[in-house]
């Protein structure tokens, strides 16, 4: 979400001096502001890890850097928390997680041993989570799809999210000319409208209109030979919780007119977009958005490279444009949520929505994709090298570039964590960096900067250090990562805490059992919390 630019108080002008000024005496040390640090929210799992440079810097120099990390274990201890949020309101619906979000093998395998779903948007997302566990009932497709994504989809009998009546009939074409069975499908709808209140809803380029409902109706009954309605759909590109009640309130509205004409559908699928918290302090946020604005205004010294605004202007000294940030700091996210949409109060009808979803026997479905690997991983990154600028700046050049850990194409500002490289605390001791570091990339552009504004760590890096990027699991991995100039794209691991260590699997090596056990058996490693929901 693109929140509203931050207009600073205007600059006070001295009222004029009635004796002669006299300066103060000059500093004898240089000043320094306060560091402006964008500390990351880690969790005890993750901050354990990231202590651990014992583990960390062995593993980054046999795997090689860039190195991704993962762990799964967090996977399922949050996928815990969205089904207590079910439970709290009484509702029942499957959990899928937006495979968008990684790429890694092990996170869909230690999906596969827990209740979840997979919601996959390529024909190749389909083909990996049924190859590592997941069965058919429990993945649905969504996103664009051609020919082959809609008939192998077809063929093992997964969920269909259809967004146009031109899906729709492309898939039951499939369906009657090879015979097979019929395919459960969720209609996506958008353009929604607030009725008797002013709710401003994004333009989405998925979906059909639901104003378009009857036209759609109509289509689905053609195709009932090749198609089962079994609930509607909805993704909104948006953290508004008033805009995401007018799309919940106006879906149950739509069931009620499935049911009208026939058709038994008993599931609402309403997407992601349930957010993460990446800050410690939110403070701190607001303190750096702040200074951000003083520094595009030129009320400061600068705080990005070559006055980067990160969508701000300075218009003959006016503040023009607009943040364009993720808001990293947000203390209502993930399942928490989930929780205050499910208490929000219908723009109509006033009751809460969770509420009207149990009135109406029907099933809610959720598609979290960065909120469900909250804190399951970080990217490590070594430090090559560290040198002054002859402006002045400090850059330290890292062995990874700026698609490995795409943070800045994502808007979201948050400070890596320095892992020192073990040895004497002699050789370990470096200047501190109170002006902030640039972060560079490994590849022969200009335009590769890990990081276009000034990072301000506790002290400056050395060669050696790694410099771990918290909380990455979530798009910022390898959504983007390519092999740009033949250099490496970083590999994954998947690590747990066992008898007081650290044990590492590669990626496609990792299955949700224990090899290790002493008995020689293979036993499922499960959380505490879903151990007791079996036992339930």
């Amino acid at each position: 979400m693109r929140s509203s630019p931050l207009h600073p108080e205007p600059p006070h002008s001295e009222p004029p001096h009635s004796e002669p000024h006299h300066p103060e005496p000059p500093h004898t040390e240089p000043h320094h502001p306060e560091p402006l640090r964008l500390e990351p929210r880690l969790e005890p799992r993750l901050r354990t890890l990231l202590e651990a440079g014992d583990f960390l810097h062995p593993l980054v120099d046999a795997l090689g850097s860039p190195l991704n990390v993962l762990l799964p274990e967090q996977l399922a201890d949050n996928l815990a928390r969205f089904r207590a949020v079910y439970r709290e309101h009484h509702l029942a619906g499957p959990i899928h997680f937006a495979h968008k979000a990684n790429r890694s093998r092990a996170l869909v395998r230690r999906l596969a041993a827990t209740e979840a779903g997979l919601d996959v948007a390529s024909l190749a997302e389909l083909q990996h989570v049924l190859g590592d566990g997941i069965t058919p009932e429990r993945v649905i497709a969504t996103g664009p799809k051609n020919r082959a994504f809609l008939w192998l989809a077809a063929r093992t009998g997964v969920a269909v999210s259809l967004d146009s009546t031109a899906e729709l009939d492309e898939l039951a074409d499939l369906v009657r000319k090879n015979a097979l069975p019929r395919v459960r499908v969720l209609p996506r709808l958008s353009g929604f409208r607030a009725q008797g209140v002013t709710v401003l809803s994004r333009p989405s380029r998925f979906g059909t209109d639901v104003g378009a409902l009857d036209g759609l109706l109509d289509a689905l009954e053609r195709h009932r030979d090749a198609v089962e309605l079994t609930g509607l759909a909805y993704h909104l590109d948006t953290v508004d919780l008033n805009e995401k009640a007018v799309a919940l309130e106006a879906c149950i509205q739509a069931m009620n007119e499935c049911h009208r004409r026939g058709f038994h559908p008993r599931t609402i699928d309403i997407g992601g977009g349930f957010g993460v918290d990446y800050l410690a302090d939110g403070a701190q946020w607001q303190r750096y958005t702040t200074e951000l604005t003083k520094s595009v205004l030129g009320h400061r010294d600068p705080l990005t490279w070559q006055g980067h605004g990160y969508g701000l202007r300075n218009e003959a000294g006016t503040l023009r444009g607009t943040l364009g940030l993720y808001p990293a700091h947000r203390p209502l996210a993930a399942a928490a949520y989930l929780d205050a949409l499910l208490r929000h109060p219908a723009p109509t009808l006033g009751r809460p929505l969770a509420t009207l979803l149990l009135e109406n026997l029907y099933d809610l479905a959720v598609e979290p994709g960065r909120a469900l690997v909250d804190q399951c991983g970080a990217a490590l990154a070594r430090v090559l090298e560290v040198r002054r600028t002859p402006d002045g700046d400090t850059l330290v050049r890292l062995e990874m570039n700026a698609r490995d850990v795409s943070l800045e194409e994502h808007g979201v500002l948050m400070d890596p964590v320095l892992v020192p490289r073990p040895g004497p605390p002699s050789a370990r001791e470096a200047p501190a960096a109170p002006d902030g570091v640039h972060l560079i990339g490994n590849l022969c552009l200009e335009a590769d900067l890990i990081t276009r504004r000034k990072v301000f760590l506790p002290r400056l890096p050395a060669p050696g250090d790694l410099l771990a990027f918290a909380n990455t699991a979530g798009y910022f991995m390898d959504f983007s990562a390519d092999r740009a100039l033949q250099q490496p794209v970083a590999r994954k691991v998947a690590v747990h805490r066992q008898d007081g260590a650290w044990h590492w699997r590669l990626d496609e090596q990792y299955w949700p059992i224990d090899a290790t056990a002493p008995d020689g058996n293979a036993t499922a490693i499960a959380t505490a919390e879903e151990q007791g929901e079996r036992q339930a």
